[in-house]
C-alpha cells in the first residue's frame, strides 16, 4: 500500500500501556489502513509491545496527551484520522462508523458520543459548548476528523475537551456525533484536575465568539 492509498489512520496516544496496547493495535488494524502509536515517554514496554502488534510507533519525551495527539496528526498519512485512547476503553470496531461520514463528505469531525459521561467536569464543559453548537460529548477520546482540519487545530490546554469542537466550528467544520459504547477497564480514574483550567480555556473561546 502506498501513502496515496491510505484513507484512514488510527492514532493511539499511550503512556505505560504495555499490558493493553497489543490488543488495541490488533483490534484497530482491520478497520484502519495504518495504526500509529505515540509513546508519550512510557517507562514500560509500551513501544515494543505496539511494534510487535504491527503499529508504527513514535517515541517522544513525556509531553502529555495534547503533544502526543498533535504528533499523531503530523505523522498520519490518512485522509481521515481517528483517535483512540490507549487504555482499551474504546472499541476499534467503531472506527468505520466514525470515519464513514467523513469519507462520504457528510462531515469534517465526528465525535463518538458516550452513553454516560462519568466526570462532572466533562459534563460541564460540554454544557458550555452547547451554548454555541448542538453537541453532547465534547470530551470523548474516540473521534474522527479530516487530517487537514486536524493539522489546523491548536488545541489550547491539556486536553481536547471543548476546545477541539469550538476550534473546528470556528474553522467552518461540519460536526456530527455517533453513539458509542465503552469497554470496561481496570484502570483507575483519577480526578481530572486539568479540567479546571480547561473550563477557562473554553469560556475564553466562547467569549471570543
Amino acid at each position: 500500500m502506498t501513502v496515496s492509498d491510505i484513507e484512514v489512520s488510527a492514532v493511539i496516544p499511550a503512556y505505560n500501556e504495555a499490558g493493553r496496547i497489543e490488543d488495541i493495535v490488533r483490534g484497530a488494524a482491520p478497520y484502519a489502513d495504518e495504526v500509529l502509536v505515540i509513546d508519550d515517554g512510557s517507562t514500560d514496554d509500551t513501544a515494543r509491545a505496539a511494534e510487535t502488534a504491527g503499529a508504527r510507533v513514535f517515541r517522544q519525551g513525556r509531553g502529555g496527551y495534547i503533544a502526543a495527539v498533535k504528533r499523531g496528526f503530523r505523522e498520519a498519512a490518512g485522509r481521515v484520522v481517528v483517535t483512540l485512547d490507549g487504555d482499551g476503553e474504546h472499541r476499534p470496531d467503531d472506527i468505520p462508523r466514525l470515519a464513514g461520514p467523513i469519507l462520504r463528505d457528510e462531515a469534517d469531525l465526528v465525535l463518538g458520543r458516550r452513553r454516560k459521561i462519568a466526570r462532572l467536569s466533562e459534563r460541564l464543559i460540554s454544557r458550555l459548548c452547547r451554548l454555541r453548537l448542538p453537541v453532547h460529548d465534547t470530551g470523548t477520546g474516540l473521534r474522527a476528523m479530516r487530517r487537514d482540519l486536524a493539522l489546523r487545530l491548536t488545541l489550547p490546554g491539556r486536553c481536547i475537551c471543548g476546545t477541539s469542537v469550538l476550534e473546528a466550528r470556528a474553522l467552518g467544520a461540519r460536526i456530527a456525533e455517533v453513539p458509542i459504547c465503552l469497554n470496561r477497564t481496570d484502570k483507575p480514574r483519577r480526578i481530572a484536575w486539568g479540567h479546571v483550567p480547561q473550563v477557562f480555556h473554553v469560556i475564553k473561546m466562547l467569549l471570543q465568539g
